[in-house]
């Protein structure tokens, strides 16, 4: 599986200072890396590196590269798949050789792109053609595209929920766990898995910020001293839904043994009935019920459960973006790639993700959205470098498993308080490093 893996802690903190005191950037150039005017224009070899361990072993990329050099003969691409991509990609960054093209780490403040990777063009020029180009803007100039996004939800069994005599989607919190007694009562499945202890899914969790009060602003509006869990908040909404389910025994007794493979043949299989995912998740699932016997119709996915005047909300977010490494010798070459791998290689569709490319049709994984009306909402990034800014100083981590696996103790007793106290203290966190960070 080659999904990422957040740092977190302290660890995040020592990659984010690492990562902006990295020598040698006095040398680089602001210079764009254009797209070739003719593919006889690009030469050269490039290194890619990759999260995607899986699909360099088995072989998918060098099929991909195999297929761009019948549009570009004369560059060689090379990948490069790790399988601690942040932890290993933070430490070349202390030189100049970390690839030619990479995924924008998570330990790379935003507004230090410039001093790493090479602008690919304007906001206006790019904005109009990809979809999450604002998550890598500084200043007005783009230094990543998007590989894809992710729409949030649940992916869920259909089989085991209709058991349960569930027909329609819960349109409340409060329907929503209402439908997980109902699958614990009438079922012998587990009604929800945390995937609590490889962690990194817990920060899915926040893919949802928008989707309650269908906002595509909603997460630039964290950018300040704005008690993000307060009754009421999109945050507060969010986080007692997992609490709640924790709570009310409907997740696995132990979340500390939960195992991230394992869980895509349990849902696949019907021992699993839902889990919080970004829509990436789903093709996984269906590839698991495929060779485990069952049947990949039954993996369906469904919205946050909250409407807004009768409509799902859900929310369009990116997942890393490629960026052509500031000090690259053969730019042009690696643009080359980033553009032919986003728009011509089929790589979103295959993955079952939103394109990046806005004129591309959304995926067939979404086709129930899609057929149900819910409302795609595009998230800004506007604010994004400031709200990371006040999220590092409060040491919360919005992107990160730490406080929802704090949550998940609470919730099982694990941990002393109530749920009133630890939202209470994650604003006074938040509020406090609004004042300073930033500044």
């Amino acid at each position: 599986m080659g999904k990422k893996k957040t740092l977190t802690g302290a660890l995040l903190a020592a990659a984010i200072m690492t990562v902006a005191g990295c020598s040698g950037q006095g040398t680089a150039t602001g210079e764009t890396a254009k797209a070739p005017a003719d593919p006889a224009d690009a030469s050269g070899t490039i290194k890619v590196l990759t999260h995607r361990t899986d699909l360099v072993q088995n072989g998918t990329m060098d099929e991909y590269a195999a297929e761009f050099n019948k549009v570009y003969p004369k560059v060689k691409v090379k990948f490069e798949a790790l399988t601690d991509y942040e932890g290993e990609v933070k430490i070349r960054m202390n030189t100049d050789d970390y690839g030619d093209v990479l995924m924008i780490p998570a330990a790379v403040a935003k507004n230090d792109y410039p001093k790493f990777f090479a602008p690919l063009g304007s906001a206006a020029e790019l904005g109009g053609e990809y979809r999450f180009s604002d998550k890598a803007e500084v200043a007005g100039k783009v230094y990543g595209i998007s590989t894809f996004g992710t729409a949030n939800g649940f992916v869920y069994n259909r089989a085991v929920w209709k058991r349960a005599g569930i027909t329609e989607w819960p349109t409340t919190p409060e329907e929503f766990l209402g439908d997980l007694r109902a699958i614990e009562d009438k079922t012998d499945a587990l009604p929800y898995y945390t995937n609590f202890k490889d962690a990194w899914p817990l920060t899915a969790w926040s893919n949802s910020i928008g989707s309650v009060t269908c906002d595509a602003k909603a997460n630039d509006k964290l950018a300040g001293p704005v008690s993000p869990w307060k009754r009421g908040g999109e945050l507060n909404t969010i986080d007692s839904v997992l609490y709640d389910i924790v709570k009310g025994g409907l997740s696995e007794k132990d979340p500390t043994t939960t195992n991230w493979e394992a869980s895509k043949g349990m849902i696949a299989k019907g021992e699993v009935a839902t889990m919080q995912l970004g829509s990436w998740a789903i093709s996984q699932m269906r590839e698991a019920a495929r060779q485990s016997g069952a049947d990949p119709d039954d993996i369906g996915f469904m919205p946050f459960p909250v409407q807004k005047d009768g409509t799902y909300c859900a929310v369009l977010a990116s997942d890393y973006q490629q960026a052509v490494n500031i000090h690259s010798e053969h730019k042009t070459a690696a643009r080359a790639w980033i553009d032919w791998f986003t728009e011509k290689s089929g790589f979103s569709a295959k993955e079952g993700a939103v394109p990046a490319l806005k004129s591309a049709p959304m995926p067939s994984t979404l086709e129930d959205f899609v057929d149900n009306d819910v409302t795609f909402v595009e998230r800004s990034e506007a604010q994004t470098g400031q709200v990371n800014a006040i999220d590092n100083a409060a040491e919360i981590g919005l992107n990160k498993p730490d406080y929802r696996q704090q949550l998940v103790d609470l919730a099982r007793g694990a941990r002393k308080g109530s749920l009133e106290d630890f939202f209470a203290d994650l604003d006074k966190r938040w509020n406090e490093a609004a004042a300073t960070a930033g500044s």
